[in-house]
């Protein structure tokens, strides 16, 4: 089992609709929440999860949100 942190960025389109930029993997929780404050300060919104599994069987938990920052569409996290 190991555990992943991941960050996803959200930039304001078209009608305020919101869309994921590319995700980033980070090697530890704090630098999640650093590098998802940083993207939202310059996109309009991050969030930052962990996600525990094992890539091997595919077999992984569902995601805990470390921390939202900005403007993130609501059914994420």
């Amino acid at each position: 089992m190991k555990t992943f942190y991941v960050v996803q960025g959200f930039t304001a389109g078209p009608r305020g609709r919101l869309s994921p930029v590319p995700a980033i993997e980070v090697p530890s929780a704090e630098a999640a929440l650093r590098r998802a404050e940083k993207i939202a300060s310059i996109n309009g919104g991050a969030i930052a999860f962990s996600r525990a599994g094992d890539p091997g069987t595919d077999d992984f938990d569902d995601p805990v949100v470390l921390a939202r920052f900005g403007q993130v569409p609501e059914e994420v996290g």
